[in-house]
């Protein structure tokens, strides 16, 4: 499966989307920022560059620092089995949208941010 256009779109446009979902369920902005920061290893001034910058997703995830424990992140994201995923960099991006899902429908950040 091609999935150019998705590894092509900008992380900022991601990153608005998931914060207009994640405010709908009542959820901040800080509690995103720090999802996204546990996964990825960035600082919130690094998201601030790399949105200003207009970093595409293939690109955040190149420079990126996948937390260890990302491959506790297990479920479904839009009808596919995380733990099938053979696209190394589209499992990043499934993990990413797994865990603003989990935020999103309220699960609290402790169980979200995966300890052992």
């Amino acid at each position: 499966m091609d999935y150019t256009c998705l590894y092509n779109m900008s992380f900022a446009s991601v990153y608005d989307l998931y914060l207009k979902k994640i405010e709908r369920k009542e959820r901040t902005k800080e509690e995103l920022d720090a999802v996204l920061s546990w996964l990825t290893g960035f600082s919130d001034e690094q998201f601030q560059t790399l949105m200003t910058e207009k970093c595409t997703l293939k690109e955040f995830f190149e420079v990126a620092e996948i937390h260890p424990l990302a491959g506790l992140i297990k479920g479904k994201i839009c009808g596919v089995q995380i733990e099938e995923i053979q696209d190394p960099l589209m499992k990043k991006i499934r993990y990413m949208d797994k865990l603003v899902d989990e935020l999103a429908k309220g699960r609290k950040m402790e169980k979200i941010l995966r300890t052992k």
